[in-house]
């Protein structure tokens, strides 16, 4: 068995294990989130799987995402009010845009600056994160 197929199989197993039935497509939609992480919108997802995947629609990427959202796979990313992302970390962090060149990336802080003794008599259902400003990249170029 190639490595390919071994991932893919991998995958399927995984998917199958969170009662997710491992349809061509949501494999497809799983693995390109596991090997670009990114934090990418639904059109980037659809743009790079639709020549691979003649018959897929932005509907099944948006179904799928939402059944991985709903199984904890992933979490869905709403830093600007008009654009949605994907993340496939789904561990407490935060997240920083570039809003020059639009970059998504992971900010991982000391839990002792997230799990504030002051939130102690909490219960927490949801973190979210973010920061914006500009990347080592373009404060580099400004």
């Amino acid at each position: 068995m190639n490595s390919i197929s071994s991932v893919s199989e991998t995958n399927s197993l995984f998917l199958k294990s969170k009662g997710i039935k491992p349809s061509y497509q949501r494999l497809k939609i799983y693995s390109f989130l596991i090997e670009n992480r990114i934090h990418p919108t639904v059109d980037i997802i659809y743009k790079n799987l639709c020549s691979e995947i003649p018959t897929l629609s932005k509907t099944t990427v948006y179904n799928t995402l939402n059944l991985f959202i709903q199984k904890k796979l992933i979490q869905k990313l709403i830093i600007e009010e008009t654009e949605t992302r994907y993340d496939i970390n789904t561990s407490m962090h935060g997240h920083f845009k570039c809003e020059k060149c639009g970059e998504v990336c992971d900010i991982f802080l000391d839990d002792d600056v997230l799990l504030s003794k002051k939130l102690q008599n909490f219960k927490i259902n949801e973190t979210h994160i973010y920061f914006k400003g500009l990347c080592k990249k373009c404060s580099a170029i400004a």
